[in-house]
């Protein structure tokens, strides 16, 4: 899935000379946490997010520095935070390097850059334009979707027991032999010894992922918790 298959379309802006005030009232009023400011072409010239209207001198909470401190710190900068904390108009206090992406830029590149970047939403672009914006609440609800989707599917049991060796195969912790992965009517049961307490819990999402599967049985024995069984009765859970 792409940027274009979550994003939202109907994107709220404000322009450059929107008041700092309404800017407010619109994140209030909407109950979102961001919006992108665009200029008359709707190009992203910034973004204010409530991160950027935290330090305001009207609520006393304008970054105060020592004297010793701001001896040390530019004037450039102090005249920038000075800026932000007193400004009247987006272009004052909006963030100017804005991360965007394009529609079709896959939402694992997105995820990347949210998490990178310590950011809650990209602005869509298309010809340099905004057409849409990804917010971490978009991201939430493919996966919901996707999941939905995945729950729906019928898939026969044969074919949940292949897709899930298949996919152990491709894990360097995992060490399954095929007898270890049993499949009846939709429950994965999971056998054997493993070394530790994460090795068994990766294999009971790695099952619980899977289309089709109804429910996971883990049987597995974690060697740093318990002796090592001696009889084949011993592996029963």
């Amino acid at each position: 899935m792409n940027a274009g298959d979550v994003m939202t379309r109907d994107v709220l802006t404000v322009g450059p000379d929107t008041p700092v005030p309404a800017i407010v009232r619109l994140l209030l009023g909407r109950g979102i946490s961001g919006v992108p400011v665009v200029d008359a072409e709707r190009r992203v010239v910034g973004l204010v997010s409530e991160g950027d209207l935290l330090r305001r001198a009207e609520m006393g909470t304008q970054k105060r520095r020592g004297a010793w401190m701001a001896f040390f710190t530019g004037t450039a900068t102090l005249a920038g935070d000075y800026v932000r904390s007193h400004g009247a108009v987006a272009s004052d206090v909006m963030t100017r390097e804005v991360v965007c992406v394009q529609a079709d830029t896959p939402l694992a590149d997105i995820a990347d850059l949210m998490e990178d970047k310590h950011i809650k939403r990209v602005p869509v672009l298309a010809d340099g334009k905004l057409v849409g914006i990804v917010s971490r609440a978009n991201l939430l609800r493919a996966f919901a979707s996707r999941t939905d989707a995945q729950a729906a599917a019928n898939t026969d049991d044969a074919a949940i027991r292949e897709a899930l060796l298949a996919e152990l195969a491709q894990q360097p912790w995992s060490r399954r032999a095929e007898n270890s992965v049993v499949v009846t009517e939709g429950v994965v049961h999971l056998w054997g010894l493993v070394s530790t307490p994460e090795e068994s819990r990766a294999l009971q999402l790695a099952a619980t992922n899977m289309p089709g599967v109804k429910a996971v049985q883990n049987h597995t024995i974690v060697l740093s918790e318990e002796p090592y069984p001696i009889y084949p009765g011993s592996f029963a859970a």
